[in-house]
């Protein structure tokens, strides 16, 4: 479970880089282009990795960092 900060309780909001959290998706490029319409911000860009697959991550509004991964068919 995730919810946002409850500042009325006394839990100030406290942005972290200790993780991230991994999408992994077949359809990549339409999930990239809705975070990136919302406001995200571009950490790395969304392309093809050594690996194979596409991958890149981004940075939300509250500062917690998304990656988009699609699987190399």
């Amino acid at each position: 479970m995730m919810s946002d900060t409850f500042p009325e309780q006394g839990h100030a909001f406290q942005p972290s880089s200790s993780f991230t959290l991994q999408l992994v998706v077949k359809d990549g490029q339409k999930w990239w282009d809705r975070a990136a319409a919302a406001g995200c911000k571009v950490v790395m860009p969304f392309e093809k990795m050594f690996w194979g697959d596409r991958y890149g991550q981004l940075e939300d509004p509250f500062r917690v960092r998304w990656a988009i991964n699609e699987p190399a068919a």
